[in-house]
């Protein structure tokens, strides 16, 4: 080709791209050095992190707050449904995604709520007090030592336990992605973190003059630009930076993007190495003008490539470390062979979510209930020996038996889900061993921190799917716990 038959080439962007993804790091020194910026102090993307966020509601009460402190711990991003921002700010601190709402109105647990929540932790209880009153921390209801004749102050038990937990459940039912999906990038309401992730890769980078990039709009993620021939180009492409640690998606079967294209063929790319220029394994997929439509991803169907070329003898992909993401529409599909649904010129690509399916299936739904709820009226009960909950359920507007109508809204939602039944609540340390039954007939006492571990760990076991369970401590003091071996003890409900 003539220089007179060429498009001019842009050296500045070639360079912006080597720079945003730190292909040369002298490259990012030089311009740093140049532009007189500070040295970029944030952490690279994680894709160790747990995926999604994990809603709380109950977050500043006695188990809500250790909830919260627990999924912070383990690497989970945390919402918390509060009435009063300042108040829970001062309990559960500034590493929380705070939002205003009401479980008792459901009207306020709209899609800002529940955007890209990944599960629930409900820990909500109607406010229960000595009839004698009690101090401003509540110093004699925690205490759980000493009874005190108690009383139902503000909200109904039939508000807070049944209608309450039930607004909760079917605004989850809406929300939440299938329980055998893990969300990756949910689009509809990116942080900053995740719009600073993405960048252009244009045939720049081997001489074209094509141009793209990822802009955020209408809840969406717009893939878009120009694809040109010229200069012996014809691709765009939007790629993640490393994530380090990688993510972990081993126990999925693949991906899926949730898409509204404009009929062209598009690719995506996953990547095991953090070089620059190494093998990605790609998978091509057609769009439909106009039309929000889902694609499936099978890893097994993903084909080794480099430079458009298949790599015949690289190893079928090791999905527990993907290193990076990539878009791309191509002029070429796969060795020298052309995309037939291919057109020059301008394209769009929205993308709603792209999420991992086809995992274990692993509880969405974490309700705090109470153990006792099927004893009020139980035949045969002796309510000498039972807690004062049990003999004083009637007293208390039925709040045993409102507990109960909770847990089977929950039950009967399709959800997966964890019913959490502790005994008497405590504020001490915890630690002890844990006692799981099932059957509803243990007496005894556990602290809040253990019933907050429990509602944690549930999140991350196959095994606690889909069951109720009453637990109370023992007498001993353990070092560890074999969660795994607790939940395998329990029966699924029916």
């Amino acid at each position: 080709m003539t220089d007179k038959n060429r498009s001019q080439w842009d050296l500045g962007r070639f360079i912006e791209t080597l720079t945003y993804f730190e292909v040369i790091p002298l490259l990012n020194w030089v311009q740093e050095l140049i532009q007189g910026r500070p040295k970029d102090n944030q952490t690279k993307p994680n894709g160790g992190r747990n995926m999604g966020v994990i809603l709380v509601a109950g977050a500043t009460g006695g188990v809500g707050k250790r909830v919260v402190r627990r999924s912070l711990e383990r690497g989970y991003k945390v919402r918390a449904i509060v009435r009063d921002i300042d108040r829970a700010r001062s309990i559960i601190g500034d590493d929380v995604d705070l939002v205003v709402a009401d479980i008792t109105k459901p009207e306020t647990l709209t899609s800002i709520v529940m955007a890209d929540v990944q599960a629930v932790i409900c820990c909500t209880a109607v406010r229960v007090q000595p009839v004698e009153g009690d101090t401003a921390d509540r110093a004699k209801y925690y205490q759980g030592v000493k009874f005190y004749q108690p009383e139902i102050v503000g909200d109904t038990p039939e508000n807070v336990e049944y209608q309450g937990v039930k607004n909760l459940v079917q605004a989850a039912t809406k929300y939440l992605p299938q329980a055998s999906e893990k969300l990756i990038f949910d689009f509809t309401n990116p942080s900053i973190e995740l719009k600073n992730i993405w960048g252009a890769v244009d045939d720049v980078v081997m001489g074209g003059v094509s141009a793209s990039n990822m802009q955020f709009v209408e809840n969406t993620a717009l893939f878009a630009g120009n694809v040109s021939t010229a200069n012996s180009g014809g691709f765009a492409s939007v790629r993640t930076k490393n994530f380090d640690p990688p993510f972990d998606l081993s126990d999925s079967q693949g991906v899926k993007l949730r898409v509204k294209g404009d009929g062209q063929r598009y690719k995506i790319f996953l990547r095991t190495e953090a070089q620059w220029d190494g093998v990605g394994y790609g998978y091509s997929f057609d769009t439909e003008a106009n039309t929000w439509i889902d694609i499936h991803v099978p890893f097994a169907d993903l084909i080794p490539v480099f430079r458009a070329k298949t790599v015949k003898d690289a190893p079928p992909i090791d999905s527990s470390k993907i290193c990076s993401f990539q878009l791309m529409l191509s002029k070429f599909e796969y060795d020298n062979a052309l995309n037939p649904k291919f057109t020059p010129g301008g394209f769009s690509l929205q993308v709603e979510s792209i999420k991992a399916y086809g995992g274990t299936t692993l509880p969405q739904f974490v309700l705090v209930s109470s153990a006792g709820v099927t004893r009020p009226g139980r035949p045969g009960i002796n309510l000498d020996e039972e807690p004062p909950a049990v003999k004083l359920n009637d007293q208390l507007g039925g709040i045993l038996t409102w507990k109960l109508k909770g847990e089977d809204s929950l039950r009967e939602s399709g959800i997966s889900y964890t019913i959490i039944r502790p005994c008497a609540l405590t504020e001490e340390a915890g630690g002890k061993e844990l006692i799981f039954e099932q059957g509803d007939n243990i007496r005894g006492k556990i602290s809040r921190e253990d019933v907050a571990k429990i509602c944690v760990q549930a999140l991350k076991l196959a095994n606690a799917c889909n069951v109720t369970f009453e637990v109370k401590e023992g007498e001993n003091s353990v070092n560890s716990i074999d969660w795994q071996r607790l939940f395998s003890n329990l029966q699924r409900d029916k």
